[in-house]
């Protein structure tokens, strides 16, 4: 049993979530923002097992997440399971849970990228502090930094640049007691900038470069963004990496290393688009809802019904 309106799973609606209200309504189509922390699972309850905010009779005709929240394992899980459940019952869910199962999670996400043969700097993930240690020992020996990263996170929010004078120990339980630890990308003429590539159903939509004050380059963190021409080299790696997670969208970070050959860095699930949409002029929410809306079953009689634009 499935209603008229779009579930948008978000804690803070904000911009994001006005952008993807204001695509669904010039298809006359209605949403309802709600948090996974709100929604809950009644096994055995029928007809529907999944009771969700705004959604009392039928639930929604598709979900778009825009945001999980964190907290203890238990409750992490729980709200997966919720999505799970929707996707179960054959709703379309945009990210799945399974695609954010895999690009929350850093040390999944690089695991996948590296098993679909795709470049990337040299990952370690451990729990052990000794084994920490003797891989970052070696790679200073080696000449190299290291990148450490919770294991979950976004927008470059507990990153620390490791060097011949780092301490790892203070580090484990500012981690969560879990170490992944990337080589630190020299990045040559082009230091202090990456690139954010939005990919959405296999195509590459819009890309920027951005520009840090120091070596974090996300925009949260102060970074100054310009349009990027796409090309076929930056558009082939970015859906590759997408295709990897199995993601409907995602934005693939990326780096031009010091001797010129592009690096993937990370691949968001639940990609912010505010600044890609300010300097290239293209209406993501727009493509996105498009995208969402496309999944829908079309057939006589179906809930939603396109308006052409």
């Amino acid at each position: 049993m499935t209603g008229h309106k779009i579930a948008i799973i978000t804690d803070d609606p904000g911009w994001h979530g006005r952008q993807l209200q204001q695509a669904l309504a010039a298809q006359r189509i209605g949403c309802e923002f709600l948090s996974l922390t709100d929604c809950r699972l009644e096994p055995g309850r029928q007809p529907l097992d999944v009771i969700m905010p705004g959604f009392r009779q039928v639930l929604p005709a598709a979900v778009f997440v825009r945001g999980v929240p964190g907290g203890r394992l238990e409750q992490v899980i729980l709200r997966l399971d919720i999505l799970h459940a929707l996707a179960g019952l054959g709703i379309p869910v945009y990210n799945g849970p399974r695609i954010i199962e895999r690009t929350v999670d850093k040390a999944l996400t690089s695991l996948l990228l590296s098993r679909a043969g795709l470049p990337g700097p040299p990952t370690w993930v451990c729990e052990s502090l000794s084994q920490a240690q003797a891989i970052w020992r070696r790679e200073i020996a080696a000449g190299h930094k290291l990148v450490g990263k919770p294991l979950f996170g976004s927008q470059g929010e507990g990153l620390c640049l490791l060097d011949e004078h780092s301490q790892l120990a203070p580090l484990a339980a500012h981690w969560g007691g879990v170490f992944y630890l990337q080589r630190y990308v020299e990045r040559g003429a082009q230091e202090w900038s990456d690139i954010r590539v939005f990919v959405i159903d296999d195509q590459a939509v819009a890309a920027m470069t951005r520009f840090g004050q120091h070596w974090i380059t996300n925009r949260a963190q102060g970074a100054r963004c310009e349009v990027l021409p796409l090309n076929a080299e930056l558009s082939d790696l970015a859906v590759a990496a997408a295709r990897a997670v199995d993601a409907d969208y995602a934005g693939v970070d990326l780096m031009y290393d010091a001797n010129g050959k592009l690096q993937i860095i990370e691949v968001n699930g639940i990609p912010a688009w505010w600044g890609l949409q300010q300097v290239s002029g293209i209406n993501i929410g727009e493509r996105l809802i498009a995208s969402l809306l496309a999944r829908l079953p079309q057939q006589p009689g179906a809930a939603l019904t396109l308006v052409s634009a």
